[in-house]
């Protein structure tokens, strides 16, 4: 926990993530990444001398028509003394029934995002932390470039004026193979997506072809990070 700690600390103090008297929202899929962040925000609440509330929100999709068992997640957050919204929505059906998606991802992430914010928002929330990692950062990257022809990633911090409330990614510097070691090591509870698409997608062909490219440079991945941090772009500058 202590090398995730240093992570999400350092990535809070360069970007101005949090500040005295927040109330975040964290979005838990019940993947390892938002598991492991909110056990860490929570953590992190011993020590940080900005002071700062969690509540953790979970938007269960109900892919094909089932609720998700998130009781485990439910105990995780007694335990943490964390407050837990839980959202049933009909995204799954949306996506995989009604519309038949071939690319389901882009859709289902943007409909995600919006159930996010106004849910954040009903619990008071002026904050929403999201679980995106070190390898998300540069998967993104390579992912516009490839299918959009664009420069451009997601931002650390983002505030929708729209909603009037920020997007925090705490983990940014988090690497995923860290993550995982962490989250076995400290037994959390990790909840199997049942998405139809799930390890069929532009994200994972692009995450294999990275692999593939490290085996002849290893040190590609943190290349293109450094790179996307000194270019200043979408918020990548260090705000300290």
């Amino acid at each position: 926990m202590q090398k995730m700690l240093s992570y999400i600390r350092r990535a809070c103090d360069d970007y101005n993530m949090i500040e005295d008297g927040d109330r975040i929202a964290v979005g838990v899929s019940g993947g390892k990444d938002s598991v492991m962040l909110l056990a860490a925000l929570s953590a992190m609440r011993r020590f940080y001398p900005k002071k700062y509330e969690l509540v953790a929100i979970i938007l269960d999709p109900q892919f094909n028509g089932v609720q998700t068992d998130y009781s485990k997640i439910e105990e995780l957050c007694k335990s943490l003394e964390i407050p837990l919204v839980i959202k049933r929505t009909q995204i799954g059906q949306i996506i995989f029934e009604e519309r038949r998606e071939k690319s389901p991802c882009s859709l289902c992430a943007r409909m995600r995002r919006g159930a996010l914010h106004d849910a954040a928002i009903e619990a008071g929330c002026k904050k929403l932390a999201l679980g995106h990692h070190y390898n998300d950062v540069v998967e993104t990257f390579l992912m516009n470039l490839f299918s959009e022809g664009r420069v451009g990633c997601f931002s650390p911090l983002t505030y929708l004026s729209r909603k009037d409330i920020y997007m925090i990614r705490p983990l940014i510097y988090a690497p995923e193979n860290e993550i995982e070691a962490a989250v076995k090591r400290l037994s959390l509870p990790i909840i199997k997506s049942a998405c139809p698409a799930d390890g069929n997608t532009l994200r994972q062909t692009v995450k294999e072809r990275l692999a593939e490219e490290e085996k002849n440079s290893p040190s590609v991945t943190e290349k293109v990070f450094g790179a996307l941090v000194r270019s200043g772009i979408d918020g990548w500058g260090k705000a300290n």
